[in-house]
Order: C-alpha cells, then sequence, then structure tokens
C-alpha cells in the first residue's frame, strides 16, 4: 500500500495538533482523563454539592479572596475534600499566606494529585484531590519551611473537622 505525501503531511498535522491541544484548549487536562476511585455522574455530582462547591470542584472556578471563612480557621482538625470527605490537610501545616486563600506548607501523605493547568496562558500546577478528582486549587514553590511550597486552595473545595478530644 503506498501512502502519498499528501497523505503523509495531514497525518503529521493532525499529529501535531493533538499533541498541543493540552497547552491550546485548556479543559483538555491529565486529571480530567483520570479514572479516580470516588465517582459520581454530573446529576449526582450537583445534588451533592452547593453551587460554589460544584464550580470550584467540578469546573475549576476560583473564589474571590478574603471571602471564605476555612481561610481564618484557626482550631486543631482536618481539612477534607467537600465533594468526597478525604482528608486533605492537617491544621498544624495551614498557614497565613496572605493570599485571601487557605494555604498549606503540605498535604497529608497521597491525598492529593497534580496537573498542569495552563487555563492562563502559562504553566501551573493544580491540585486535586486523589480520590474523586475534585479541583482544589494550586501549589507554588513560595512557601515556608520545611517544604518551599505553598498549596493555596479554594475554602469552598474543603470542609473542616475539628480534633475531638
Amino acid at each position: 500500500m503506498m501512502i502519498s505525501r499528501r497523505t503523509l503531511l495531514a497525518g503529521g498535522v493532525a499529529l501535531g495538533a493533538a499533541a498541543i491541544a493540552g497547552s491550546v484548549f485548556p479543559w483538555i487536562d491529565d486529571a480530567e482523563a483520570r479514572a479516580y476511585p470516588f465517582q459520581l455522574t454530573d446529576a449526582q455530582w450537583r445534588s451533592r454539592l452547593t453551587p460554589q462547591q460544584y464550580a470550584i470542584l467540578r469546573e475549576k472556578a476560583t473564589e474571590r479572596p478574603f471571602t471564605h471563612p476555612l481561610n481564618h480557621e484557626k482550631r486543631k482538625g482536618t481539612f477534607r475534600c467537600a465533594g468526597c470527605e478525604q482528608p486533605l490537610f492537617a491544621s498544624r501545616t495551614k498557614f497565613d499566606s496572605g493570599t485571601g486563600w487557605p494555604s498549606f506548607y503540605q498535604p497529608l501523605p497521597g491525598r492529593v494529585g497534580t496537573s498542569t493547568d495552563r487555563d492562563l496562558g502559562y504553566a501551573r500546577t493544580e491540585v486535586h484531590c486523589a480520590r474523586c478528582g475534585g479541583h482544589l486549587g494550586h501549589v507554588f514553590d513560595d512557601g515556608p519551611r520545611p517544604t518551599g511550597l505553598r498549596y493555596c486552595m479554594n475554602g469552598g473545595a474543603m470542609t473542616f473537622a475539628p480534633a475531638t478530644g
């Protein structure tokens, strides 16, 4: 079977377009393609979450800074995913970053995942729940010791469970 130069060129263009689609089209994302242990239909997510939680966790929205009560939460306890209730961050890792969003220097082991987010036209590291894939926020390398990381999370993507006893 002979392949014409035109067919070969068209195939190369199609492969190249597919390869860059993730950087051109922000809705094509590594995290969205993964299968997560906790999955619901869109209708189930909508009935389980508030409109703000749905927008953040399922549509990657960002709440306005300094608006969520969890930004001011100082009690001992655990910050959990609002979508699936998985524990994400221990309160002892929370710090005031001055950004207007709850910030942590370290997640609980194995509880979050990351992917590349190009929604603003440049690469950032998105943080999502490792159990349900819900969008939580982003991680930056300008945090405090011991990790030097700042997990800048949307308060609306989480709930808080105070420590008992």
